[in-house]
């Protein structure tokens, strides 16, 4: 070996002897801090006390919106390594604190800009998420973190705008300033252009629920192309998608921009996002169809575009997207068939098509759905019957198919499905059942089974042993035969709902001692018998909601005494005759809610418990005063005592006793006196009905407090008053009748200027002493008079909606779940008789001001109220021409003008009323040619009776332009209609069966019954309901 081979040797193995030195003096340095108790610690002293400092900011408050939240920072004790501590992460060589994660910590506190949280140089993930900052804005300290990677600060109560600071975090990969449906946050413009200048490394953005409605779309142009998550869910951005620039963002896996305001369609250009796996534009006001680019969305999971307008068909491309789990298309206006190739999307577990315009049948490839789990189709116009293929969905666990047109049987195969816990089939056209009732319920996880409003026609037999079953809903269809023995091995039902079937028979409720848990029982309308064994003292130990209206009872069942849990009990409608039983008073003690309306009851007005909240004795036989010790029932919220034999005055506290009373119902009793003045401010009444009675004496002036008002009903007495223009002050009054009392004088408006009566829908003046001209400022202020109101697609009343007791309905989360209302209702008269009470249609609108002493002409601005449905001014002193402003009103279907002294022709504009039913201009001084054409064809001689100078159709005197008109005398005869409307019921169908006006009160007539008030009195007959409500739930979200 030469010299140079030995050096490159001696070097080589130098080297290596260093190394095994370097080696040997780092293991045994180890060593000795590993076995050495006096070694120093890990964490550094300044961090570990600016920890220990940050901990005393803050106490403890336990926050619910974790699933799992514990104190953190109870392990932070002082002498301990603080790398150890919950929530701390330190870099393992230096001892540097670089992690920080105290969510869910139930802190309470704020963190000011001089924290020693800022003391942290080294931090790269600070998560604060889910504790309670008390609306305390971000400190500007949190832009000194220049490591930071990681920062979430959501759910944790800070408001006031995000500081500009946060946009010197270059580093950050992820940042979550959102919230959960608190608008606490604010960015503008200028700070979301800096953030997005400056993070270009950004891979995750949550900003849900921080207000950016100020925010240009513009400001997120330029977004770091390494995004992949994107969430700005109820941020208040406005505009269409296309401007806010983000679909050149090529690796967004997450976008949310749903619970925004955005509008427009859906852009093609969506379908350049090929990396996207989620995606939620629901609650928006996006419209037009789903782009069929978007089956190249392949990797998408779950999509949600549920309640926006989108129409059109669902596109075919949509069965490209292999991979989707969850499909939300709901509340929008999508229509046409479902198609046959949703089958293909094999991965699918959730389907929410609900409150569409889908049509046609359930496609039997819809069972090649292995994975399924939940499907929802209500509210929907699908028809035919469910496949036997259905019961492939093995693994499904709710089905709701509410609320469409579906037929025939509910298939056997359903039994198959043994995971189902969920079913709600009600309101359809179902006839009956592959097999009998009881199939359903042999599914062992089965919680609830809705079937109500069908046609159901099978026989109530037993059902097999049930441990599962909790609410069971047959109510409104065609079921017979006998009732609890049927289902008494149902040993874990809370509630029961049988009301409106065919059932009948001998109710024996000791066959039903099983059903120990039964909260609910509802049995009305049938025609039932209590057995003689059920009158014993057998109970329901957890009864609360008990409804047996109108069975034909025909006494208190007994077995009601030993209902010490009971709250809500409906026994209305039935045959109960005399005393309520002393037994009775015991079981009310705990009640809430008492309906025994309508029975035989006799005897002095019972007395509401200090906890009711809902009261409903009318239509009896009650005779006596009102006790005074009603008033100690503060929590009632419904007082309906009308239509009994009441007399006396009314108590005095009747008008502050309670601050939540939302009706008080005295109508057509004996009661006499003055209304007391005792009515405070901050009350809640909607509606105050003191008709029929012997009230006399001034209106009270403290009416005006009752700020919520809406229906002010006091016809019928002897009140005797000027008008009350200070009513003007009640904004939310709809209903208004002084009819038949003694008001007075001239009708004037107290304003000169501002809005009155804006919401008013019913006036009812008439027969008063009303003189001078009419009142048309007034006329100029019905706005709801003058707009439509017709945008639901079901009939809307008038009602008061309560809800502190438990209702009949069924919520999976809480069975009790609390609702109610009371119905306003008006009676009807016709030739004297009074006929059933008949609801106010929220689209119903009339003035009656007939049977006074106006004078003067018929103002313009009555030409204003083009939704007006009926008018009457009958029987007054009017003069002058009929306006042709008039022809404004195009939904007017009844107008009273007749005994007047009105002159001139009928305005052939009239004949624009297309939807006028009926007309009355008899007993004045018309002259000229009777108007022809449309419906005007259809009014006989009657209709214009005492106007000598009418002439043409239908009269027999021929109209001729040589001869005068004949000599008037006018002579104030009856007409047909001689006391004017009063209260009229017009319900009128023209076209194509279209229903308008629904009229209320009672109608006078001297002659004849017209066929409109016969359809109406008999086809529409409707008494205060207090029942659970059947209305379709409101989903959109106001």
């Amino acid at each position: 070996m030469n010299s140079s081979g030995i050096m490159r040797w001696f070097i080589w193995l130098s080297q290596l002897f260093y190394l095994l030195l370097l080696f040997y003096s780092q293991l045994t340095s180890s060593s000795s801090s590993f076995f050495n108790s006096s070694s120093p610690l890990l964490c550094s002293q300044d961090q570990s006390s600016a920890l220990l400092q940050f901990k005393q900011l803050f106490s403890l408050s336990e926050y619910v919106h974790c699933d799992i939240s514990y104190p953190k920072m109870e392990s932070w004790k002082e002498g301990t390594d603080c790398c150890s501590w919950d929530g701390v992460t330190c870099d393992s060589v230096r001892g540097d604190v670089i992690g920080l994660d105290l969510s869910c910590s139930w802190l309470y506190g704020t963190i000011p800009s001089n924290a020693s949280l800022f003391l942290l140089p080294h931090l790269q993930r600070l998560n604060l998420a889910f504790n309670d900052f008390g609306g305390s804005p971000i400190s500007s300290g949190f832009g000194g973190f220049a490591k930071l990677r990681y920062l979430n600060l959501s759910g944790s109560q800070f408001g006031g705008e995000v500081p500009l600071e946060l946009s010197h975090l270059s580093q950050l990969s992820s940042l979550d300033l959102s919230s959960k449906y608190i608008m606490d946050l604010s960015l503008d413009t200028s700070i979301v252009k800096r953030l997005v200048q400056n993070l270009t490394k950004l891979r995750e953005l949550h900003l849900d629920w921080v207000n950016m409605s100020s925010v240009s779309h513009t400001s997120f142009m330029n977004l770091s192309s390494s995004l992949a998550s994107l969430t700005l869910g109820g941020c208040g951005l406005r505009g269409s998608l296309p401007d806010l620039d983000i679909f050149g963002l090529q690796n967004l896996h997450e976008l949310n921009l749903g619970s925004n305001g955005l509008i427009g369609e859906i852009p093609s250009s969506f379908s350049n996002l090929k990396e996207l796996s989620y995606l939620d534009l629901q609650f928006n006001n996006l419209s037009g169809p789903i782009p069929a680019s978007f089956g190249n969305l392949t990797k998408v999971t779950q999509i949600f575009l549920g309640y926006n307008y989108f129409t059109g068909h669902i596109p075919s491309s949509l069965s490209y997207l292999k991979d989707l789990n969850i499909i939300d298309l709901s509340d929008n206006k999508f229509q046409g068939s479902i198609l046959v190739s949703l089958g293909n999307l094999t991965k699918v577990t959730d389907i929410m098509l609900y409150d569409n315009n889908f049509t046609g049948q359930i496609p039997s490839s819809l069972s090649n759905l292995k994975y399924l789990n939940f499907i929802d189709l209500s509210y929907n116009k699908f028809e035919g019957s469910i496949p036997m293929s259905l019961g492939n969905l093995t693994k499904v666990t709710e089905i709701m198919l509410q609320y469409n047109n579906f037929t025939g049987h509910i298939p056997s195969s359903l039994s198959n499905l043994k995971d189902l816990t969920f079913t709600d089939f009600s309101h359809n056209n179902f006839g009956g059942f592959g097999g009998k009732i009881p199939f359903l319920t042999n599914l062992t996880k089965l919680t609830a089974v809705d079937l109500s409003y069908n046609q159901l026609t099978s026989q109530m037999c037993e059902f097999q042993p049930n441990n599962s079953l909790q609410s069971l809903r047959l109510e409104n269809n065609r079921l017979n035969g006998s009732i609890l023995n049927s289902i008494s091995n149902l040993v874990n039902l809370r509630e029961l709902h049988l009301s409106s079937n065919n059932l009948s028979g001998i109710v024996e409720f000791d066959k039903s001692t099983n059903l120990k848990e039964l909260n609910t029982l509802d049995l009305s309308n049938n025609s039932l018998l209590l057995g003689i064994k059920s009158n014993s003292n057998h109970t329901f130990p957890h009864l609360r909601n008990l409804s047996m209206s109108s069975c034909n009872i025909i006494e208190f069942p007994k077995f009601l005494k030993s209902s010490k849990y009971l709250k809500y009990l409906d026994l209305s409608n039935n045959r109960i005759p005399n005393q309520i039983p002393e037994w009775m008073f015991e079981v009310v003690e705990n009640l809430q809610f008492l309906d025994l309306h309508a029975n035989l009851l006799q005897g002095n007005l019972p007395v509401p418990t200090s906890n009711m909240t809902a009261f409903f004795m009318s239509n009896n036989r009650l005779t006596g005063e009102i006790p005074s010790m009603i008033c100690k029932a503060s929590d009632l919220e419904i007082l309906d005592i009308s239509n009994n034999n009441l007399s006396g005055k009314i108590p005095q506290c009747l008008g502050n006793f309670s601050h939540s009373l939302l009706v008080m119902d005295l109508r057509t009793n004996n009661f006499d006196g003055t209304i007391p003045d005792t009515f405070e401010k901050y009350n809640s009444l909607a509606t105050i009905a003191f008709n029929g009675n012997h009230l006399e004496g001034k209106l009270p002036k403290s009416f005006v407090n009752c700020t919520n008002l809406e229906v002010l009903d006091l016809g019928n007495n002897k009140i005797n008053d000027s008008f009350p223009y200070w009513l003007e002050a009640l904004s939310e009054l709809r209903l208004l009748v002084l009819s038949n009392n003694r008001f007075h004088g001239p009708i004037r408006n107290h304003k000169n200027k501002g809005v009155f009566f804006s919401k008013l829908q019913i006036l009812d003046l008439s027969h008063n002493e009303f003189t001078s001209l009419l009142p048309g400022v007034y006329f100029e202020n019905l706005e709801a008079m003058m707009i439509s109101n017709e945008k639901a697609q079901e009939p809307q009343y008038l009602a008061a909606y309560y809800g502190n007791i438990n209702r009949f309905e069924y919520d999976r989360e809480n069975i009790e779940k609390p609702k109610g209302f009371y119905q306003d209702s008006i009676e009807v008269t016709v030739k004297g008789s009074k006929i059933e009470r008949l609801r106010v249609l929220t689209i119903f609108t009339m003035i009656d001001l007939s049977s006074n002493q106006f004078q003067g002409e018929i103002p313009d601005a009555l030409g204003r109220l083009k939704f007006l449905r009926l008018l009457n001014l009958s029987h007054n002193s009017l003069t002058g021409h009929i306006p042709s402003t008039l022809r404004n009103l195009l939904a007017l279907e009844a107008l009273d003008l007749s005994s007047n002294k009105l002159t001139g022709e009928i305005p052939m504009q009239l004949t624009l009323l297309t939807f006028l039913a009926m007309l009355n201009l008899s007993q004045n001084y018309l002259i000229g040619p009777i108007p022809q054409g449309k419906q005007f064809n259809t009014f006989d001689n009657k209709s214009y009776d005492g106007n000598l100078g009418l002439c043409g159709s239908p009269l027999s005197i021929k109209c001729s332009t040589n001869e005068p008109p004949p000599t008037i005398f006018l002579e104030d005869n009856d007409s047909m209609f001689a006391e004017g409307f009063g209260w009229k019921a017009v319900l009128i169908g023209y076209g194509c069966g279209f229903v308008f006006g629904l009229v209320v009160g009672y109608v006078v007539f001297k002659t004849r019954k017209p066929q409109w008030i016969l359809r109406l009195t008999e086809g529409e007959r409707e008494g205060r309901v207090t029942g659970h409500i059947n209305q379709r739930p409101k989903r959109r979200r106001s």
